[in-house]
């Protein structure tokens, strides 16, 4: 070896060893190759030469040094800026009152009325003319099905014949 720097090439693994014997395998294991598409730099030496030529079928001398793949340069995440959508301004908007509200003396509170009795929805039982109004409903749906049985049974029975030799 002279002071010169030593040349290196990069050998690429190009296809499966799979259906070739080990001997062809472990030539490709020699070059440091772990995976396909797997490159690896090594000095340009009659030895290093000789096991590709070996496996030329399996490997090959790639250009130039090696290049970063094209999905490292793709970041792993990004941060976007903040956007407020119409929902989430309505309910900042929301929230900003309740705290007004809650932050407020309680004199400026505004009491809700109290409640008479003809105002709003009763609860419990219903008015007795709307359980006469569903009750004839009712009574309505139940005489329905009891016409048809007294139509279907005003129509003859059809009668099965028997079909024998003759």
């Amino acid at each position: 070896m002279t002071d010169q720097t030593q040349r290196t090439i990069h050998v690429k693994w190009k296809r499966s060893g799979i259906g070739f014997t080990r001997r062809q395998r472990a030539s490709v294991r020699g070059l440091g190759l772990r995976r396909l598409h797997h490159v690896v730099e090594r000095e340009d030496t009659p030895q290093v030469r000789g096991l590709v030529a070996a496996v030329p079928h399996l490997v090959e001398i790639a250009d130039g040094p090696l290049k970063p793949a094209p999905w490292a340069a793709i970041p792993e995440y990004t941060i976007h800026p903040k956007v407020e959508t119409a929902e989430k301004k309505a309910s900042a908007k929301r929230v900003e009152q309740a705290v007004q509200v809650a932050e407020a003396p309680v004199s400026e509170v505004h009491e809700p009325e109290p409640a008479t009795k003809d105002s709003g929805p009763k609860r419990g039982r219903a008015p007795k003319a709307a359980k006469a109004a569903s009750a004839k409903g009712k009574a309505a749906a139940v005489k329905e099905p009891a016409k048809k049985k007294a139509k279907a049974a005003e129509k003859p029975a059809k009668t099965k014949t028997s079909k024998g030799k003759k």
